[in-house]
């Protein structure tokens, strides 16, 4: 973000530089549904007296611009005392309706000013104050593996408030940035600020918790509508590679899928082999329990691929506990075993596996996610990789959180015993544990057999098979 970006400017004028709770990186649709929000306001809310009507400035992106807004923005200059709008020069408006209204000022921005890289909504009016500020992310900010393919997964460093001081601060720094293009213009704007500021309004509006909500519920929409997409997206791409090293179609898919799986474990970098050591662990006990060879199979690959939906998680959700992750992330956590278990429905010959995934995550007591499934009614291999899954992960670091000694893990998953885990495969794991301390035996780090896909690279032109799993 260019350090002369309203938002930076509006962060170096406040006190230790804190900017509101709401800052953060949002999503484009996320921020058009803010601001279609906010805008709608002014048409259902405005008053017929001039005076309480609000003063709107607003910057458009560079070659952002669309038909329908222009429209919609001829709507709310009817509902507006003055609007100011700053776009490039080639943006429509001159030519537009919107442009030739008496309360409407165009602004045509250089394409060499940074704000051509901004989308800003302020609104001032006598009883509310309101803005939404936003700076698209450079191509060098966005994660080497998250580009934005398509329109909806662009993302922008972003703020809304209806902090009556910050708003009129960041119209003032925004008032200042259109002055190098029109003076007279700017003392206009100044002027009209300066009288909604004094002008008493009928009633005091606050939308703060309402809009708060509504942007929870459309940024983790959008965060889930984006992985999923990229998942697909990436699936199909590794089916293609994986085509160069089998063409059994069935094959294929299962090679990409467990490509997608190692992916996730390198983007883990406190604990880069959690597929494997689970996978190992979970087959350990099921062996304990005399599970029939097949349901071993299955049991083995679900180890593997256990986290395949956490594929585009945010990386916080790799560095943070849960008590430290947004909403939004929290919310992809919470959803891992259903977006795991969306992807792999694609590949109707992995249903068993895809089944004991996607109820890794219920509880013995029913409280569990995503059925509310109650005791034995979860899936036998489910139970089993719940457990160990959450063992291998209290074994190793997560943000804050130290890594505990295999006992201590032990211990966390007893106190859950009879509430979130079976207290009987609590007892198998306890048995494979004791083992291991007193030497008896050594807890497996990869499970009996490994796909050789995992193995490789992916443009090695092996043309291994990959284990079938029915």
């Amino acid at each position: 973000m260019q350090p002369e970006s309203t938002l930076n400017q509006l962060k170096a004028d406040l006190p230790n530089g804190q900017l509101p709770p709401s800052y953060g990186v949002y999503f484009k649709n996320t921020l058009v549904a803010l601001c279609h929000a906010l805008e709608d306001h002014i048409l259902q809310a405005s008053s017929r007296v001039t005076d309480q009507k609000p003063l709107v400035l607003v910057t458009f992106q560079q070659g952002k611009w669309y038909l329908q807004e222009a429209d919609r923005y001829f709507d709310i200059a009817q509902h507006s005392n003055h609007i100011a709008i700053a776009a490039v020069a080639d943006s429509g408006f001159a030519t537009h309706k919107t442009g030739q209204e008496e309360n409407v000022s165009l602004v045509h921005l250089n394409e060499t000013d940074s704000l051509v890289n901004e989308w800003n909504l302020i609104i001032l009016a006598p009883n509310y104050a309101a803005m939404v500020l936003c700076h698209e992310l450079s191509e060098e900010e966005y994660r080497a593996d998250s580009q934005p393919k398509t329109d909806t997964e662009r993302k922008f460093y972003g703020l809304w408030t209806f902090d009556r001081i910050l708003v009129e601060k960041a119209a003032t720094i925004l008032i200042e940035r259109m002055c190098s293009y029109d003076n007279s213009l700017c003392d206009r704007l100044v002027q009209l600020q300066e009288k909604i500021a004094a002008t008493p309004g009928d009633m005091t509006i606050d939308l703060t918790g309402v809009v708060a909500r509504i942007v929870t519920y459309l940024q983790t929409s959008q965060q889930q509508l984006v992985t999923v997409n990229r998942q697909t997206r990436e699936l199909a791409e590794l089916e293609g590679q994986a085509l160069k090293l089998n063409r059994n179609l069935s094959a294929n898919k299962l090679q990409a899928f467990l490509r997608m799986a190692q992916r996730v474990d390198e983007r883990d970098k406190d604990n880069p082999v959690a597929s494997l050591q689970v996978s190992a662990l979970a087959e350990t006990v099921g062996q304990i329990l005399e599970l029939p060879t097949l349901k071993l199979r299955r049991l083995r690959l679900a180890g593997l691929l256990f986290r395949i939906g956490l594929a585009e998680a945010p990386i916080e959700v790799f560095t943070h506990t849960s008590n430290r992750l947004d909403d939004a992330s929290l919310a992809f956590w919470r959803d891992r075993a259903s977006l795991g278990a969306k992807l792999l429905s694609t590949m109707p010959e992995l249903t068993p596996v895809t089944n004991i995934i996607l109820h890794h995550l219920e509880h013995w007591d029913g409280s569990g996610k995503p059925d509310g499934l109650r005791g034995e009614e979860i899936p036998l291999e489910a139970r089993i990789l719940g457990l160990v899954a959450e063992f291998q992960k209290l074994t190793q670091p997560r943000g804050e959180r130290a890594a505990l000694s295999i006992t201590e893990a032990l211990e966390k998953c007893r106190e859950a015993s009879g509430t979130r885990f079976d207290p009987a495969l609590v007892e198998s794991l306890t048995t494979v544990i004791r083992l291991a301390e007193i030497g008896m035996m050594q807890l497996p780090s990869r499970p009996s057999q490994i796909p050789i896909v995992w193995l490789e690279e992916v443009t090695k032109p092996d043309t291994a098979k990959t284990e079938a799993v029915r």
